[in-house]
């Protein structure tokens, strides 16, 4: 059994006991992003879709560092101080995704890391290597 750990300076360094991901048979796991500025470690307040964007931006930049792409997301779960929010997470994913839509959860929790309003974890298949 094969687990590769997926680091990469074009997301938020990790801020705990915990890798940006893990790679196992051709699945890449992310853990949670928050809607932090990779190069300055902040988080972005500059809006509620802002910061939605944001973390979707940090959730592509791992998955290209594992050789795949958000449009090969599997499933999401996207956690919210606010479940009031949520309309605004369909709105960006429907910007970035095509249907059919990934699997989804969304679940209003009473707080997150560095006081976010979002954060979300994702499931994303791996490309299949080029056969030469």
């Amino acid at each position: 059994m094969s687990v590769s750990h997926i680091k990469t300076k074009e997301a938020p360094a990790a801020i705990g006991a915990y890798s940006q991901a893990t790679t196992h048979q051709g699945v890449l796991y992310i853990s949670g992003q928050i809607p932090l500025d990779p190069k300055s470690m902040k988080v972005i307040n500059s809006g509620f879709q802002s910061q939605i964007k944001q973390v979707f931006d940090n959730i592509n930049a791992i998955a290209l560092a594992a050789n795949t792409a958000l449009e090969n997301c599997i499933k999401l779960n996207v956690y919210l101080s606010d479940l009031e929010n949520f309309k605004h997470v369909n709105e960006i994913m429907e910007e970035l995704f095509v249907p059919p839509y990934p699997a989804r959860a969304a679940i209003e929790v009473s707080r997150l890391p560095r006081d976010v309003d979002v954060e979300i974890d994702a499931i994303i298949a791996i490309r299949e290597p080029a056969s030469t």
